[in-house]
Parts: C-alpha cells; sequence; structure tokens
C-alpha cells in the first residue's frame, strides 16, 4: 500500500517537473519568435511560463526529499558520535515535517478563500486562480510524505548507518574506493582529503 503511495508520488512529481520546466520553455521560446520575428507577443504567454516553471519548481523540490538532493549543511553531524546524530537527524526531519505539513493546510485554507472570492486571470482565459494556486497544499503534502518516509527509515537503521554518504563519497564508491580502505596508500590518501574538504566546506562539496 505505501509502496503504491510513493511509486504514485513520485511519478507525479517528475512528471509535472518535467512536463512544467518543458513546457515552460517551449512557450516562453514560441513568444520570442512571435514578439521579434512577427512583432505580435502572445498577451497569455508571460504568465503561463510563469505558472508552470512554478509548478514545476515545487514538484520537482518535493521530489528532491525522495533523493535527498536538496543542500544540507552536516559538518556537525560529521563530528557528533553516530549516537548523537540520530536523534539530531530525527528532531531536524520532524521539524521539516512539521513546517512541510503547515504550509500545506494553511496554503489549501488560502485557496478556499481564492476559490470563494472567484479570483481569476485576466490575460490567462479567464482562468480561477485557485487552479493556480493548488500547487502549494499538493506539493508540500507530497513533500511532507517524503520526508515521513525519511523518518521512518531513520527510526530502523542502526545509529552507525543513519547518516548518509557525502556525493563525493558515493562517486569514490563508484570508482571502488570504500571510505574505510586503509589496504592503498593512494586510495586512503584520497579518502582523508575527501573527509577534510567535506569539513571544511560544511559538507558543500
Amino acid at each position: 500500500m505505501f509502496n503504491l503511495i510513493s511509486k504514485t508520488i513520485g511519478f507525479i512529481n517528475q512528471s509535472i517537473a518535467v512536463i512544467g520546466i518543458t513546457a515552460g520553455v517551449a512557450v516562453a521560446f514560441v513568444n520570442v519568435i512571435a514578439r521579434y520575428v512577427f512583432d505580435a507577443s502572445l498577451v497569455w504567454a508571460t504568465e503561463l511560463t510563469i505558472f508552470l516553471f512554478l509548478w514545476s519548481a515545487f514538484f520537482a523540490a518535493a521530489y528532491c526529499f525522495k533523493k535527498d538532493a536538496h543542500i544540507a549543511v552536516t559538518i556537525v553531524l560529521d563530528i557528533v558520535p553516530a549516537k548523537i546524530a540520530k536523534p539530531m537527524l530525527l528532531i531536524s526531519h520532524t521539524v521539516t515535517i512539521i513546517f512541510l505539513s503547515a504550509v500545506s493546510y494553511f496554503g489549501y485554507e488560502y485557496l478556499l478563500l481564492v476559490h470563494d472570492m472567484d479570483e481569476r486571470s485576466i490575460d490567462l482565459w479567464d482562468m480561477p486562480m485557485w487552479v493556480i494556486y493548488l500547487v502549494i497544499p499538493v506539493s508540500f503534502a507530497f513533500a511532507a510524505y517524503r520526508v515521513g518516509e525519511k523518518i521512518v527509515h531513520i527510526i530502523k537503521t542502526p545509529a552507525d548507518q543513519v547518516v548518509p554518504e557525502s556525493e563525493a563519497e558515493m562517486v569514490l564508491a563508484e570508482l571502488g574506493a570504500k571510505a574505510d580502505d586503509n589496504s592503498n596508500k593512494h586510495v586512503k590518501e584520497l579518502n582523508d582529503m575527501v573527509k577534510d574538504v567535506e569539513k571544511k566546506t560544511g559538507g558543500m562539496l
């Protein structure tokens, strides 16, 4: 059941993100051609482009919670013992899910207000604005669900494995250089260098 929900949310996030950015670029390109070649700018193009990019960005951000692709400063997690890092991650994810859920809820409340006021877009074919604002409660709810999945995963994961590898360490792992591999002098030096740089950059290497 939860696996099906997760796949459905992932499909929706990916699809809207891809379609939104692709359609937005296409509309912007057509509008530029119409303006500079035919001297006939499309009145609705600018607003539609903004809304398409907006939907793409919000749903892509929700998808990034699944892939841990959001920027995170992990310098403290890298320093503290694993038994302390695990509750710290749980606390940070709990704060995150509360924030995302609150934005989703109040976004829904604002959506109802816009619907009751019958607010519409002047340039975009008299489209009801609640359709556009629907992106906020839905995308933030999807993001909150992803964070909820992360919380469950952290609870089930042993403390010594709860801190994820950095992107640089993942690349090294793909090359066959494990972080705890001390058998090869050059590999050890490379791992030590990556860890040192990760600490200096706050985990943003």
